[in-house]
């Protein structure tokens, strides 16, 4: 699909992947961030400013581009989608997440998903929705307490899940805007394997060649360390997702090989991949 593609969170986790998978295919690219130059991206690829709470700051960054992939949860998800259709994008990759499915608008994780999956719906593009279980890449943030020692105290230690690379997030994004026949489809990537926290730290020690140990994080502990850095709704829809359980992320799926044609990454090769990020 000869074209020119915008990717917003262009240096997040999946942004960054999609980024390097749209270029390495040849594509044109242009990083969407709030100031133009951004670091660390490909040199071939061109970064513009643009504010997504602001539609109309996009109207340059959307000029002559055929395919968008849009984070959600912004304010004005419809004004920016308008802003696409007057532009002439064709075609728009929606993440999202796998709560979206359960329609509960009561959970504000849950919520903002779903209004941004509404919001792409009703654009008059075509779409395709991405609907990801739980990053590997959450796992950086044991990065200080490996800085500080050897134990890893994580919350909600009982729940699996068949987390997923966001190298592999992006290889679908890629292939939803690069092919046809992914119109109005909803995507459910996942890893290769369901895994517990203390089974991804065993990994992880694996890899580093360190003696970890795995601790589990008792909920009210974990609630009073969340809501120092997270809004309390957000911690609430944590301990909904996790402590209730309404949301069972530990279903293995294909979809991964499915649209991209090859195996999705274990735990084991992104830790692999990102060592030297724990050094």
């Amino acid at each position: 699909m000869l074209g020119i593609f915008l990717v917003t969170g262009a240096t997040g986790n999946v942004g960054a992947e999609l980024v390097r998978a749209l270029a390495d295919a040849g594509e044109e690219v242009r990083a969407l961030t709030r100031r133009a130059g951004a670091s660390g991206l490909p040199p071939e690829v061109r970064s513009v400013a643009g504010d997504l709470d602001r539609p109309a700051s996009l109207s340059g960054a959307m000029s002559g581009v055929r395919g968008i992939f849009l984070l959600p949860g912004y304010r004005d998800m419809h004004g920016v989608l308008d802003q696409a259709r007057r532009a002439g994008v064709e075609r728009v990759v929606q993440l999202s997440g796998a709560s979206a499915a359960s329609g509960d608008m009561s959970n504000a994780v849950s919520a903002y998903m779903i209004r941004s999956e509404a919001a792409v719906r009703e654009s008059g593009l075509a779409w395709t929705i991405l609907r990801p279980v739980a990053f590997m890449s959450n796992a950086l943030r044991w990065l200080p307490q490996l800085q500080a020692g050897d134990v890893v105290r994580v919350p909600f230690a009982n729940v699996r899940a068949a987390c997923v690379d966001p190298f592999d997030i992006g290889g679908v994004a890629a292939a939803a805007l690069l092919e046809d026949g992914h119109e109005e489809q909803v995507y459910l990537p996942t890893g290769p394997e369901s895994l517990s926290p203390e089974e991804q730290v065993a990994t992880l020690a694996d890899v580093l060649g360190r003696d970890l140990r795995f601790e589990a994080q008792p909920n009210d502990e974990a609630r009073a360390e969340m809501l120092k850095a997270t809004p309390p709704e957000y911690v609430d829809a944590f301990f909904d997702f996790y402590v209730s359980g309404s949301l069972d992320e530990s279903r293995v799926r294909p979809t991964v090989h499915d649209i991209t044609g090859r195996p999705p990454r274990t735990f084991a090769q992104w830790a692999q991949a990102h060592a030297g990020a724990f050094a």
